[in-house]
């Protein structure tokens, strides 16, 4: 099973069709969508902490 994994990994830039990379720059012109996920994702996750903890420490007095 190990064998297969690591020949897996080892073939796998081999088998993908299209370079992964031109190595040609490209011009953005507005955030990615996953850079919009992870923005999201990380203000959902400050909120929640910060909840909790407001929670927490309202329930210690």
């Amino acid at each position: 099973m190990l064998r297969l994994a690591l020949l897996l990994f080892l073939a796998t830039p081999a088998l993908a069709n299209p370079a992964p990379h031109s190595g040609v720059a490209g011009s953005r012109s507005m955030p990615e969508l996953s850079d919009l996920a992870l923005f999201a994702c990380a203000a959902a996750g400050i909120w929640f902490v910060r909840r909790k903890l407001r929670a927490r420490f309202r329930a210690k007095d």
